[in-house]
């Protein structure tokens, strides 16, 4: 189920309460969403009504009031709260990653369990399809990777695309493409890894729930940024968290890996400062798979 909470602004500048599915729209043009704020007045403003400004981007009316000096809105490319590019399609990340899943599912049911049992996670196990010990203990990491695209049934490709569809669209939106793809993966490789490490060796996992998890994770984050109400995505956090630790066959691990790595990752996203803010976005993901790494590299030597 979709988080609720994220809110808008009208003309009269007074909030108005919008589904967290959804970006805040422009206070200008009511029916577009944005990601991007007026550096002064941090009212919501669509691509058309940026004024390019010394810091950021202001909104008509700021300029025109004499709060700062603007050029074209064309004369630089607008930018997200975190930076980012505004994409002409600012989903177009997201529906890939569904696409992908989806068609892995495909081959899933086309091949059967050859295909699965080759790159779903597992740490190290004898695979009676292949006839001898298989796992990322055997040289396969891989599959760290390759299990986040991985479903095991209709009902848990479709819960996770629809969380992935209703999540990460806006995300992807306030924080542009490129930003977004980094944290997904970043998060879904935690996932992985913290699975590797603590679940049982011959315990198999799949799907894309760590990477989502990370994504919930920093919207969590985003809502705090833009002082949204955190009630409502606190609450769908302790549902998906009784979800993970009340169902069987649930690998909580890639949960847990993966909010933490969202929630990092997130924070370096929306809150590094301008002047070196791609170095800190970046470099905290280059650190958080560090830690794959390193996590990795431990529960290897263990089981070697």
């Amino acid at each position: 189920m979709p988080p609720q909470g994220f809110e808008g602004t009208a003309i009269s500048g007074r909030p108005v309460r919008r589904d967290a599915q959804s970006l805040p729209v422009c206070y200008r043009h009511p029916d577009r969403e944005t990601g991007v704020r007026c550096t002064r007045c941090e009212r919501p403003i669509c691509p058309e009504c940026m004024v390019s400004a010394s810091v950021g981007f202001q909104c008509p009316e700021c300029v025109r009031g004499g709060s700062g000096t603007g050029h074209a809105p064309t004369a630089a490319q607008p930018r997200t709260i975190a930076g980012g590019t505004v994409a002409a399609d600012p989903r177009l990340a997201t529906k890939i990653l569904i696409g992908l899943c989806v068609a892995f599912y495909l081959v899933q049911l086309a091949v059967g369990d050859r295909f699965t049992e080759h790159f779903e996670l597992l740490g190290q196990a004898y695979v009676p399809v292949f006839g001898s010990v298989e796992g990322i203990a055997e040289g396969q990491p891989y599959r760290l990777l390759t299990a986040m695209f991985l479903h095991g049934s209709p009902i848990h490709i479709i819960f996770n695309m629809m969380s992935l569809w209703w999540i990460g669209g806006p995300l992807e939106a306030a924080l542009g493409r490129a930003r977004y793809l980094a944290l997904y993966f970043v998060s879904g490789l935690a996932g992985s890894a913290l699975t590797y490490l603590i679940a049982a060796p011959n315990q198999p996992s799949l799907g894309a729930s760590g990477a989502i998890f990370g994504l919930f994770g920093a919207t969590a984050v985003l809502m705090r940024r833009l002082r949204y109400d955190m009630r409502p995505v606190i609450a769908l956090l302790v549902i998906n968290l009784i979800f993970t630790f009340g169902w069987a066959n649930i690998a909580w691990q890639a949960h847990i890996g993966g909010l933490v790595a969202g929630v990092i990752t997130g924070y370096a996203m929306v809150h590094a400062p301008r002047e070196r803010r791609a170095l800190i976005q970046y470099g905290t993901c280059a650190v958080v798979l560090v830690v794959v790494v390193v996590l990795t590299l431990i529960r290897t030597a263990q089981l070697s």
